[in-house]
């Protein structure tokens, strides 16, 4: 079976972590969603991932805030796609979990998507486009999404336009 993994480093993280679970879930991908640390439970993350990997899990999704590195631990251990997620509310306003995810040696990336919210509904996002390039019914979900989005951006805008 085929799913995306979603990591975060802490519970306080779900809530943001969640958006990204309600995107892959209206399109049907399974995921499995754990909490994990680089830092506080480096064993579990380690053996998570590789059991993962015996699973199914295909994409990997990681958020973890401050310097905290889920992302690249995660990239350490697997050759999947991973997606880093930088999380709000350190005090260094957030910069330090942006630059943990993004500034990442050569040879070992990870794909890092927006601090928060649209971060985590991009990170599914993309996961979503990573399975659809062997996916044909994916990727045509895919455009159907594009194409209610751009229709329900034209309904708002008549909502509120002012032409001359």
């Amino acid at each position: 079976m085929n799913f995306v993994s979603i990591l975060m480093g802490s519970k306080s993280d779900y809530e943001i972590v969640n958006e990204a679970s309600k995107i892959l879930q209206s399109f049907n991908v399974k995921y499995e969603l754990v909490i994990t640390s680089a830092h506080r439970s480096p064993t579990r993350t380690k053996e998570y991932i590789k059991d993962a990997e015996k699973r199914g899990a295909k994409v990997f999704i990681a958020a973890a805030g401050m310097a905290a590195h889920l992302a690249g631990a995660v990239a350490a251990y697997t050759v999947k796609p991973v997606i880093g997620i930088p999380m709000p509310g350190s005090n260094l306003a957030s910069m330090d979990s942006l630059y943990s995810t993004v500034q990442m040696p050569s040879g070992i990336p990870v794909a890092t998507v927006a601090i928060g919210k649209a971060g985590a509904i991009n990170a599914a996002y993309f996961a979503i486009q990573i399975l659809a390039v062997n996916d044909d019914l994916l990727s045509k979900a895919l455009l159907e999404d594009r194409k209610k989005q751009e229709e329900k951006l034209v309904a708002d805008s008549k909502m509120v336009e002012v032409l001359l």
